[in-house]
């Protein structure tokens, strides 16, 4: 193959050095070890410099330039595949305070587009409900959401019996199985472009909204923020989470005149889709435990006041952690 020495050069130099002064902070100890995305750089910056070298192979004017390539791409595998530096141990708190807020925010519009769906379907859901009194019976598919609202806190309000009280553990197991679950049939439903991705989330948003409206006109809406904020304020934006890893794998599945291949795409998405799904099942554990020992609690037993405060700040919480932490690190 025919190069232009001197165009290339001026090309693709920059990324040499930039490998160069990679590695010799690892050399002098500047960089004790490497985070994932200092080792994403590093992979991506060694596959440069190799393709470099290949080009440069047959072409004998400049052997100096092969030289320095061979002894850096030399250095990089070394470096990459001797295990000596890079450490495959995970900082769990460097992975939830940084990697997961961060990566939630590199994807902010896969989950605004999840978020709105959501809200659309609610709303659908709410006028469903008020408009045909007979649509409750279709949308709410749980039994004990089929009755008369009033009539169910009347009996959590005066039952003396906790028909839960040795099944509790269990009971919060099998929450967060079923929640896994539809979160990640959520997410894996982008492989089909989005669509299943979209449906999922319309459909519970339609319950949603229908719940909501249910217990207002009902005029349990105090009852109704107590019992679905203190593992709701978590479970909800799981789902929504959900629907964004979803959204991410449907765009990497359409390209958007992205002409690298599928099967390239797929795997430059993969460390964020991990990142996210380990996120959301370790919101959904979260939910489960305050659903199954929180949620289940009514007054008399546990104020309303109390759980709604505890409910909200959690809400406040969660916010404040996607939107900001990691933010230092990651302007640095």
């Amino acid at each position: 193959m025919i190069i232009n020495l001197e165009k290339f050069i001026s090309t693709e130099q920059r990324y040499w050095e930039k490998l160069e002064g990679f590695l010799n902070k690892l050399d002098d100890g500047s960089i004790e070890k490497l985070n994932f995305e200092q080792v994403k750089e590093l992979q991506y910056l060694y596959q440069k410099c190799s393709a470099a070298l290949s080009q440069v192979q047959g072409f004998s004017a400049d052997s100096e330039i092969k030289i320095y390539l061979e002894n850096l791409v030399a250095r990089a595998f070394t470096r990459i595949y001797s295990g000596k530096r890079i450490k495959k141990k995970i900082n769990v708190f460097e992975w939830f305070f940084y990697t997961f807020p961060q990566t939630f925010r590199k994807h902010y519009r896969a989950f605004l587009i999840s978020l709105i769906i959501t809200l659309v379907a609610s709303l659908f859901g709410v006028l469903a409900v008020y408009f045909d009194s007979e649509a409750k019976s279709i949308v709410m598919p749980f039994s004990h959401l089929q009755g008369d609202p009033s009539e169910r806190v009347q009996k959590e309000e005066s039952a003396t019996k906790d028909n839960i009280e040795n099944l509790k553990t269990t009971f919060s197991a099998q929450l967060m199985t079923h929640n896994i679950r539809v979160s990640f049939f959520t997410f894996a439903l982008g492989i089909t472009w989005g669509f299943g991705t979209i449906i999922m989330l319309f459909y519970n948003g339609i319950i949603l909204g229908a719940v909501c409206l249910d217990y207002v006109i009902a005029g349990e809406t105090r009852f109704l923020i107590a019992w679905l904020l203190p593992h709701g304020s978590i479970e909800i934006p799981a789902i929504l989470l959900a629907g964004q890893a979803g959204f991410i794998l449907a765009f990497a599945m359409i390209g958007w005149g992205n002409r690298t291949k599928l099967k390239d795409r797929l795997k430059e998405i993969l460390p964020d889709l991990t990142t996210i799904l380990i996120g959301i099942m370790i919101m959904l554990v979260w939910a489960g435990i305050i659903e199954a020992f929180v949620s289940q609690y009514h007054e008399p037993k546990l104020p309303y006041s109390v759980k709604i405060i505890f409910g909200s700040i959690q809400l406040l919480a969660l916010i404040a952690f996607l939107s900001f932490s990691g933010r230092k690190k990651s302007s640095e």
